[in-house]
This record gives C-alpha cells, sequence and structure tokens, in this order.
C-alpha cells in the first residue's frame, strides 16, 4: 500500500485560501448557512454552531430548531433567522417537519445537520431524507453522524458531503474499534474519504483532514483546553459558515480546524487550558482573522 502524502499545514497555507471580503459586498455575496440541531436538552451545542457559522463568514445564518433554542438565540445571538419547527414529546426536532425543511434546503449555500439532535428515530429520518435534498455542502456532525452507524451515509444532490468523527463515532461509522483507528489515523481517514466518497474530519490530537481524491492534511494547532463538550459544535459551526462564504468544502475544512486550533491556543494563553470554554475561542478567531486582514 502506497503511504500517502501529507501537508502539515501552516499559516502561510491557510491564510492563501481565505478570500479578502470585497469592498462592493452585501449579506448574499457570502451565501446562506442553515444549522439544523439542537434538542430541549442540548440547546448550547445549536447556539455554539450557530455563532461559528456567523463568526466564520457566512452572509446569513439560520437555525432551524425547537422553541426553545430559538428564543435563547434571540437574546444571544440577534443575528441568525430563526425557522421554528415542531418538536416531539421528548423536546427532539420532529419529523413531521422535513415538507417544511424541504422548502429551504436546496436553496442554501452550505447546510450543517447533527449538533446536539439526540439519537432517535425522528433524527434519522430528517439525516437521510433531507441531505439528498441539498444542493451546497452538507457538514454532518455528532448526532447526524450517530444515525449513520455502518457508514450509510446519505450524500447531497449536488455540492459535497463533509464529516466531522471523533475516533468513537468513526469507529461505529467503520466497525473498527477505536484503538485500531488511533493506530494508523490518516489511513483511517483516507480510506473513509474514498470509500465514502466525502471528506473526513478525524477529530483528535492532530486532527487528519482527509480529501477522496487522496489528498491528506494533519494540523498542528490547538490544545488539551479543546476536551470539552462543545469544542465540536463551534468547529462544525465554523465550517459551515466558511462553505456558506464562498471556500471550497476541502478548503472549509482545513481552514476551519486550523484557525478552531489556532484561536485555542490564543485562548488558553490568557484563560488556560483548564479554565478555557469552548465559546470563548470564537472571540480570540476575531482577533486572529483581524490580525490578517480578514
Amino acid at each position: 500500500m502506497m503511504i500517502p502524502a501529507i501537508r502539515l499545514l501552516d499559516d502561510a497555507f491557510i491564510f492563501s485560501r481565505i478570500p479578502r471580503r470585497p469592498v462592493h459586498s452585501h449579506k448574499g455575496t457570502f451565501g446562506t448557512a442553515l444549522c439544523l440541531c439542537g434538542s430541549r436538552i442540548y440547546q448550547g451545542a445549536a447556539l455554539m454552531a450557530a455563532e461559528g457559522a456567523l463568526r466564520s463568514g457566512a452572509g446569513i445564518v439560520q437555525l432551524a430548531s425547537v422553541q426553545s433554542i430559538l428564543s435563547a438565540c434571540v437574546i444571544r445571538l440577534p443575528e441568525c433567522t430563526l425557522l421554528p419547527l415542531t418538536e416531539t414529546p421528548q423536546g427532539t426536532i420532529s419529523a413531521e417537519n422535513i415538507p417544511l425543511l424541504s422548502q429551504y434546503l436546496p436553496q442554501r449555500k452550505a447546510v450543517l445537520m447533527g449538533c446536539g439532535l439526540t439519537i432517535s428515530p425522528d433524527t434519522e429520518q430528517l439525516v437521510h431524507q433531507l441531505i439528498p435534498l441539498c444542493n451546497g455542502t452538507v457538514v454532518l456532525d455528532a448526532d447526524g453522524l450517530n444515525v449513520c452507524q455502518g457508514g450509510q451515509l446519505p450524500h447531497p444532490a449536488t455540492g459535497e458531503l463533509i464529516v466531522t468523527p471523533h475516533p468513537g463515532e468513526m469507529a461505529s461509522l467503520t466497525g473498527k474499534t477505536i484503538a485500531k483507528i488511533q493506530e494508523n489515523r490518516v489511513d483511517a481517514a483516507l480510506q473513509f474519504s474514498k470509500q465514502n466518497q466525502c471528506i473526513t474530519v478525524l477529530k483528535g490530537h492532530q486532527t487528519v483532514i482527509a480529501a477522496p481524491d487522496g489528498q491528506v492534511f494533519e494540523n498542528p494547532t490547538g490544545n488539551s483546553g479543546l476536551s470539552k463538550g462543545g469544542s465540536g459544535d463551534v468547529l462544525a459551526g465554523m465550517i459551515t459558515g466558511m462553505a456558506a462564504a464562498g471556500l471550497s468544502a476541502l478548503d472549509a475544512a482545513i481552514c476551519g480546524v486550523y484557525l478552531h486550533g489556532l484561536a485555542a491556543d490564543v485562548c488558553a494563553q490568557h484563560r488556560s487550558q483548564t479554565a478555557m470554554l469552548p465559546h470563548e475561542i470564537l472571540q480570540d478567531l476575531g482577533t486572529i482573522l483581524s490580525q490578517h486582514g480578514l
């Protein structure tokens, strides 16, 4: 088996891929991202994902979720547009919303599904019936992946699929043990990408990003302060926002991963790895982007 060439990400490589915002631009220039996220018990996941998308360049972010989350969003993220959805008795997004969501998804430049949805038959129906209707980049994260065990991944009609598993989720998707995944993370990500024709972001220390054409990237940024619930939601939102703003699916994935880790490194310098919180890194992301004229 040939050993793939691995590109180690760095500042020069990343910032050459993020375009400057044109002077005569407007919100439509940078696309609309729809985040189908959250449930009554995982409200923070939806809010962090939406904020990640907002702070990463999307012109409009539409949060589609249950009412309790949307009520909190009005206060914390008034920039979001809202799509109220019917919820199940358990406070999760009901599959009854499929006809409504079908009216919106085909027009969205980027779609995020998964953060905080919970594992349920409704979530499974939402993921498998709605993704094939999408015409933009789809980011599938967390419970969106957990209802695809065995690696049966739906794909958008047009556009590309990005999956963002941690090692446990990758183990469920592939049927391999976590130890086997961790033994050769590059091979695990690359083979999954080729077999499923998707971009794979295998999270963890030195996150690996693999594309179905054989390109592989390794990320040097980030620290153990990211080892907290919510970090993945922020990352998924960032990747989605960058895809909405016009980056290719692969560039959105590698830039999102690198900047997520870099902002976490800056955050740890003044908050410590122990005390830093996932949503706080988005404040440091702004500092980094400003320093590079973005």
